[in-house]
């Protein structure tokens, strides 16, 4: 289901060129960038200020997810998201994309910030 070629355009993409969209997909539906950041810092550890060193410094979602400290619970993030199966992704870089798309589009989607976090702890 994946192919090399999608893991590897994956890996070399810049955070900081999809964090404005994650930022638009959920301010469009009345949430802010503050809990964007809530839901990036429980999958990632990364607090405000190395979030924005990141997204400065441009870093490939490689390097991104390399420097984060992943939460043990991460892998309890299971469904469809992009056409994948979550739980069925077999490169762990791009599972880790998903698991955080997947977490934005539940934010999105209007769910509270308890249900979401809780849901995988």
């Amino acid at each position: 289901m994946d192919s090399s070629h999608h893991d590897e355009r994956i890996a070399m993409m810049s955070f900081a060129s999809v964090y404005p969209h994650y930022i638009t997909k959920v301010e469009k539906k009345g949430r802010t960038i503050a809990e964007l950041h809530q839901v990036i810092e429980w999958l990632t550890g990364f607090d405000d200020s190395k979030l924005q060193e990141l997204i400065e410094t441009k870093v490939s979602f490689e390097t991104f997810f390399k420097q984060a400290k992943l939460n043990p619970n991460a892998g309890l993030i299971t469904g469809v998201i992009c056409g994948y199966r979550i739980e069925d992704i077999s490169n762990p870089l791009t599972q880790q994309v998903r698991y955080l798309d997947k977490l934005v589009d539940e934010l999105a989607k209007g769910k509270k910030m308890e249900k979401i976090l809780k849901g995988y702890n």
